[in-house]
């Protein structure tokens, strides 16, 4: 379909086509009350436990779990990895390059190739190493919260798929 805009003609698509995809109401309040519970017990961990388990990045990568976990991203072999290659990355950089634009920008593309050799590519881990430069951290950075609030985003997505009946995860390894 074709249309005359100021004396050009432009392709126009057909309405369907120019839109965003949809979801049914259930589907979204699924994925809405497990990232509610996934934050909820990060969050719960870290201010009343004393156990920091919260991570910018796990809010991303919540989304991820809970509104398609079916993808590769969303697995926990990437979910895991993805944020414990990340984090590691983005500590070493900082340590051995110490805080510069270039050495922020090496971690970044480093952790997304390691990420890529493994195959434990999960988008939301790629903002760890800016994390890392902005706080500073340890090292014990890469077990409390990264790898510790990775397996607990995990076990809490299994089970909580499992009592929605929603096939989780696809594989493991």
């Amino acid at each position: 379909m074709t249309e005359l805009v100021t004396g050009a003609v432009v392709d126009v698509a057909p309405p369907s086509a120019s839109r965003a995809p949809g979801f049914p109401l259930t589907q979204g309040a699924i994925a809405c009350a497990g990232v509610f519970t996934i934050i909820g017990v990060l969050a719960f961990s870290s201010f009343n436990l004393g156990v920091l388990l919260a991570l910018g990045s796990f809010g991303s990568t919540a989304v991820m779990v809970f509104t398609f976990p079916e993808i590769h991203f969303a697995q926990p072999r990437s979910v895991i990895g993805g944020h414990f290659i990340c984090t590691a990355v983005g500590l070493a950089a900082l340590a051995l390059l110490g805080p510069s634009w270039w050495s922020l920008a090496t971690a970044a593309a480093v952790a997304t190739a390691l990420m890529m050799l493994t195959r434990t590519l999960h988008p939301p881990a790629g903002s760890n190493p800016i994390i890392v430069f902005l706080a500073a951290p340890k090292w014990s950075f890469l077990f409390f919260p990264t790898l510790a609030g990775a397996l607990v985003m995990v076990g809490v997505a299994v089970l909580y798929h499992r009592a929605c009946r929603r096939p989780y995860p696809s594989y493991w390894y």
